[in-house]
C-alpha cells in the first residue's frame, strides 16, 4: 500500500486545482498575502534564507511582522498561491510602494498645493513626516509646515482662517491629558471656524526622534535622560556623538533621520496620528 502524506488527509474539493497547479508568486517587496492558517494579512519586507530554507517577514498595517516560510499556504487577493524566493536582479527596481506603504502612483505629477495644510511641531518633524508621507502628500496637493512652537497656537489658527475647503492637520509634541499642551490645544480649537475644519491631534513622545523605532537605531530602548538636562543634548551624549552646539544637533537627527526608510521603522502611535490627520484633509 502506497504511503500517504499528511497532506492527503481531511476533506478535499477535487474541482480545485492540486498544488502543483497553483500560480508561482515571487516574494517580492511590498506583495500583500494572507496566510490561511492564521489569517495574518501583510507586506512582504524582507525575504531570508534561515536554516536552510527561505524566510520571509510579513508587515502589516500596525507594523507588526511575523515570519513565514515560502512555499503553499498563502492567499493573494483572495486566491491561493506558491509563494516562491524573489527573482535574482541586475539592477534595483523602482520600489512598488511608497515610504508609507501606500502603493506608488508612477507617471503621476505633484498636483498645485491646496488651501489645506499639515502643521507639524518643529523642523525635525516636518522632515520626518516629509521623507515617510512625502511622495503621498504630493499626489493630494497637500504641503507640510513646521510650526515654531505651539504657545500662540490660537493666534496661528486665526490668521489662517480655516473653513471648508482651507483646512489644518495639526500634529503636536506631547499632547497628553493634563499637559500645557492640551491647554493650548483647547484653546486653539476655540477658535471661529476651527470646528470641523481643523484637527489637532498628538503623540506622546517629547520629541518626535523618540517615534524611530529603538531596533532601528541599533539599540533595546531610547535612553534616559536626567531632568534638568536638554533632551536632544542628552541623547547625543548618550550615543557618543558631539552635542555641544546647534549644529550637532542637527547633523546627529540627521543620522537618525538616514536610518528610516518606511513607515515600519516608526512607532504606530505616530503612524496613526499622521494617517488620521491625512484622511482628514483629503475626505
Amino acid at each position: 500500500m502506497d504511503r500517504l502524506s499528511y497532506d492527503s488527509w481531511g476533506p478535499a474539493d477535487l474541482a480545485a486545482p492540486s498544488r502543483a497547479e497553483l500560480p508561482l508568486v515571487p516574494a517580492e517587496p511590498g506583495l500583500v498575502l494572507e496566510d490561511a492558517e492564521s489569517g495574518w494579512v501583510g507586506a512582504v519586507v524582507r525575504v531570508e534564507k534561515s536554516g536552510g530554507m527561505h524566510v520571509m517577514s510579513l508587515e502589516d498595517r500596525r507594523g507588526r511582522t511575523r515570519s513565514f516560510q515560502l512555499g503553499f499556504g498563502f492567499l493573494l487577493d483572495g486566491h491561493p498561491v506558491r509563494v516562491g524566493p524573489p527573482a535574482p536582479r541586475t539592477q534595483p527596481a523602482p520600489p512598488a510602494r511608497t515610504a508609507s506603504g501606500s502603493v506608488r502612483v508612477e507617471g503621476m505629477r505633484a498636483q498645485v498645493a491646496k488651501a489645506s495644510r499639515v502643521w507639524v511641531e518643529g523642523k525635525h518633524d516636518a522632515e520626518l513626516v516629509e521623507k515617510v508621507w512625502g511622495d503621498d502628500l504630493r499626489v493630494e496637493g497637500i504641503v507640510v509646515e513646521p510650526l515654531h512652537g505651539v504657545d500662540d497656537l490660537a493666534g496661528a489658527v486665526e490668521a489662517f482662517g480655516p473653513g471648508p475647503g482651507r483646512k489644518l492637520g495639526i500634529i503636536v509634541d506631547h499632547l497628553v491629558e493634563g499637559s500645557k499642551e492640551s491647554r493650548i490645544v483647547a484653546e486653539a480649537m476655540a477658535v471661529p471656524g476651527a470646528a470641523g475644519n481643523v484637527l489637532v491631534v498628538g503623540h506622546p513622545y517629547v520629541d518626535v526622534w523618540q517615534a524611530i523605532k529603538p531596533s532601528v537605531l541599533g539599540i533595546p530602548a531610547w535612553p534616559t535622560v536626567p531632568r534638568g538636562v536638554d533632551w536632544k543634548t542628552g541623547i547625543l551624549k548618550a550615543f557618543g556623538w558631539p552635542h555641544s552646539t546647534a549644529e550637532d544637533v542637527g547633523l546627529g537627527w540627521q543620522k537618525l533621520l538616514g536610518a528610516v526608510r518606511t513607515y515600519a521603522d516608526l512607532e504606530p502611535s505616530l503612524l496613526g496620528r499622521v494617517e488620521e490627520v491625512i484622511d482628514f484633509l483629503t475626505a
